[in-house]
Protein backbone atom coordinates (compact mmCIF):
# COMPACT_ATOMS: atom_id res chain seq x y z
CA UNK A 1 0.00 0.00 0.00
CA UNK A 2 1.40 3.54 -0.91
CA UNK A 3 1.49 5.57 2.27
CA UNK A 4 -0.74 8.47 2.42
CA UNK A 5 0.02 12.09 3.80
CA UNK A 6 -1.68 10.97 7.43
CA UNK A 7 0.55 7.99 7.68
CA UNK A 8 3.64 9.87 6.53
CA UNK A 9 2.61 11.92 9.72
CA UNK A 10 1.77 9.41 12.30
CA UNK A 11 5.00 8.07 11.25
CA UNK A 12 6.85 11.27 11.53
CA UNK A 13 4.66 11.54 15.34
CA UNK A 14 5.93 7.85 16.21
CA UNK A 15 2.13 7.02 16.57
CA UNK A 16 1.26 3.62 15.93
CA UNK A 17 -1.46 2.92 13.57
CA UNK A 18 -2.67 -0.44 11.63
CA UNK A 19 -4.14 0.28 8.17
CA UNK A 20 -7.25 -1.47 7.12
CA UNK A 21 -8.33 -1.79 3.01
CA UNK A 22 -11.58 -2.41 2.17
CA UNK A 23 -13.26 -2.35 -1.58
CA UNK A 24 -15.26 1.16 -1.52
CA UNK A 25 -18.67 1.38 -3.14
CA UNK A 26 -18.82 5.17 -5.86
CA UNK A 27 -22.54 4.46 -4.52
CA UNK A 28 -22.30 4.60 -0.83
CA UNK A 29 -19.35 6.33 0.19
CA UNK A 30 -20.81 6.48 4.10
CA UNK A 31 -18.70 5.25 6.94
CA UNK A 32 -21.34 2.85 7.58
CA UNK A 33 -20.01 0.89 4.68
CA UNK A 34 -16.77 0.73 5.50
CA UNK A 35 -17.10 -0.59 8.71
CA UNK A 36 -19.72 -3.28 7.84
CA UNK A 37 -17.40 -4.58 4.89
CA UNK A 38 -14.48 -4.44 7.71
CA UNK A 39 -17.05 -6.26 10.06
CA UNK A 40 -16.76 -3.77 12.81
CA UNK A 41 -19.34 -1.92 15.20
CA UNK A 42 -20.94 1.66 13.72
CA UNK A 43 -19.42 3.04 17.02
CA UNK A 44 -15.70 1.92 16.21
CA UNK A 45 -15.62 3.86 13.35
CA UNK A 46 -15.19 7.93 13.34
CA UNK A 47 -15.91 9.92 10.37
CA UNK A 48 -14.24 13.37 9.53
CA UNK A 49 -16.82 16.67 9.33
CA UNK A 50 -15.41 19.25 7.85
CA UNK A 51 -17.84 23.01 9.23
CA UNK A 52 -17.51 26.52 8.70
CA UNK A 53 -18.72 29.05 10.98
CA UNK A 54 -20.33 32.31 11.02
CA UNK A 55 -16.72 34.02 11.38
CA UNK A 56 -15.79 32.13 8.10
CA UNK A 57 -13.50 29.86 10.05
CA UNK A 58 -13.12 26.30 9.71
CA UNK A 59 -13.66 23.27 12.43
CA UNK A 60 -13.32 19.99 12.06
CA UNK A 61 -15.05 17.42 14.08
CA UNK A 62 -14.69 13.67 14.38
CA UNK A 63 -17.77 11.41 15.02
CA UNK A 64 -18.88 7.78 14.84
CA UNK A 65 -20.43 7.03 11.36
CA UNK A 66 -23.93 6.25 12.62
CA UNK A 67 -24.08 9.56 14.95
CA UNK A 68 -25.25 12.86 14.12
CA UNK A 69 -23.75 16.57 14.69
CA UNK A 70 -25.45 18.30 17.17
CA UNK A 71 -24.48 21.90 15.30
CA UNK A 72 -25.69 24.07 18.10
CA UNK A 73 -23.05 22.04 20.93
CA UNK A 74 -20.78 21.98 18.14
CA UNK A 75 -20.60 25.90 17.84
CA UNK A 76 -20.58 26.25 21.73
CA UNK A 77 -17.27 24.17 21.78
CA UNK A 78 -15.92 26.02 19.01
CA UNK A 79 -16.39 28.96 20.43
CA UNK A 80 -18.78 30.87 17.76
CA UNK A 81 -22.47 31.61 16.82
CA UNK A 82 -23.08 29.41 13.90
CA UNK A 83 -22.06 26.35 12.25
CA UNK A 84 -23.04 25.23 9.17
CA UNK A 85 -21.16 21.82 6.71
CA UNK A 86 -19.77 22.77 4.02
CA UNK A 87 -20.62 21.72 0.52
CA UNK A 88 -19.56 18.42 -0.43
CA UNK A 89 -18.14 20.52 -3.87
CA UNK A 90 -15.71 22.27 -1.47
CA UNK A 91 -14.35 19.64 0.31
CA UNK A 92 -11.07 18.78 -2.05
CA UNK A 93 -10.33 22.53 -1.89
CA UNK A 94 -10.49 22.95 1.57
CA UNK A 95 -9.01 20.04 2.72
CA UNK A 96 -7.30 18.32 -0.08
CA UNK A 97 -9.64 15.39 0.76
CA UNK A 98 -12.19 13.91 -1.85
CA UNK A 99 -15.41 12.61 0.17
CA UNK A 100 -14.87 9.48 1.66
CA UNK A 101 -11.63 9.99 2.19
CA UNK A 102 -11.52 12.55 4.50
CA UNK A 103 -8.60 12.15 7.44
CA UNK A 104 -8.93 15.03 10.68
CA UNK A 105 -4.99 14.33 9.97
CA UNK A 106 -2.74 15.85 7.15
CA UNK A 107 -5.35 18.35 5.74
CA UNK A 108 -3.79 21.53 3.46
CA UNK A 109 -4.33 23.70 6.83
CA UNK A 110 -4.45 22.83 10.51
CA UNK A 111 -8.02 23.09 11.57
CA UNK A 112 -8.95 23.31 14.75
CA UNK A 113 -10.41 19.53 15.26
CA UNK A 114 -12.52 17.55 18.32
CA UNK A 115 -12.61 14.11 19.05
CA UNK A 116 -16.12 13.08 19.93
CA UNK A 117 -16.30 11.94 23.82
CA UNK A 118 -17.65 8.47 22.70
CA UNK A 119 -14.14 7.76 21.61
CA UNK A 120 -12.27 7.19 25.34
CA UNK A 121 -14.83 4.14 25.80
CA UNK A 122 -12.88 2.18 23.04
CA UNK A 123 -9.12 1.13 22.70
CA UNK A 124 -9.03 1.73 19.36
CA UNK A 125 -10.44 3.68 16.91
CA UNK A 126 -10.78 4.26 13.04
CA UNK A 127 -10.62 7.20 10.54
CA UNK A 128 -10.36 7.71 7.09
CA UNK A 129 -6.61 6.39 5.83
CA UNK A 130 -6.26 9.52 3.93
CA UNK A 131 -8.09 7.79 0.89
CA UNK A 132 -11.19 6.00 -0.15
CA UNK A 133 -10.53 2.45 0.89
CA UNK A 134 -8.61 2.83 3.40
CA UNK A 135 -9.02 3.27 7.30
CA UNK A 136 -6.69 3.84 10.09
CA UNK A 137 -6.77 2.29 13.22
CA UNK A 138 -5.33 4.09 15.87
CA UNK A 139 -5.50 4.80 19.77
CA UNK A 140 -7.90 7.44 20.70
CA UNK A 141 -6.04 9.33 23.40
CA UNK A 142 -2.75 9.47 21.22
CA UNK A 143 -5.21 10.87 18.31
CA UNK A 144 -6.50 13.13 20.72
CA UNK A 145 -3.11 14.72 21.81
CA UNK A 146 -1.57 14.93 18.40
CA UNK A 147 -4.70 16.91 17.28
CA UNK A 148 -4.04 19.05 20.40
CA UNK A 149 -6.69 18.51 22.53
CA UNK A 150 -6.60 17.53 26.17
CA UNK A 151 -10.18 17.06 26.75
CA UNK A 152 -13.13 15.00 24.31
CA UNK A 153 -16.44 16.54 23.67
CA UNK A 154 -19.96 16.07 23.40
CA UNK A 155 -21.13 16.99 20.31
CA UNK A 156 -23.83 14.13 19.48
CA UNK A 157 -27.80 14.87 19.13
Amino acid sequence: MIKTNAMRLLDAASIEYETKEYDYDENDLSGIHAAEFLGLSTLEVFKTLVLISNTRDYFVFCIPVESELDLKKAAKIAGVKKLEMIHIKELLGITGYVRGGCSPIGMKKHFKTYLDETAILLDNIYISGGKRGVQIKLNPEKLNKYLGNTDYFDVLK
